[in-house]
């Protein structure tokens, strides 16, 4: 077995990464976060329907990814719009959109 010349990073940054994969693991968090990569600002009945869930699982799907700073929500009048903040989430996202 080969010793590996220099370390393959710092174990936060590992344990972090994997977090990150383990969240994008989730289908549903996942076509929460694509449909939002797609059509930044939409609001909570929109994700909901593209995602095939209620409301009221959008909205706590949403949270998870709200309190881990991942996505953003702002007020419009009576409706939350959400867009994805996270820029390492972001790259993901766009490099899954171009494998075909």
């Amino acid at each position: 077995m080969t010793k590996l010349s220099k370390p393959v990073g710092p174990p936060g940054t590992l344990d972090e990464w994997a977090h990150r994969f383990e969240l994008l693991a989730d289908p549903t968090r996942l076509r929460l976060l694509t449909h939002m990569h797609l059509h930044p600002g939409c609001p909570v009945n929109e994700l909901a329907d593209a995602a095939g869930i209620t409301q009221t699982a959008a909205s706590q799907a949403l949270r998870v990814l709200r309190e881990k700073n991942w996505v953003r929500a702002t007020r419009d009048g009576r409706l939350s719009r959400y867009e994805l903040i996270d820029g390492g989430v972001h790259h993901i996202l766009h490099f899954m959109g171009h494998q075909h």
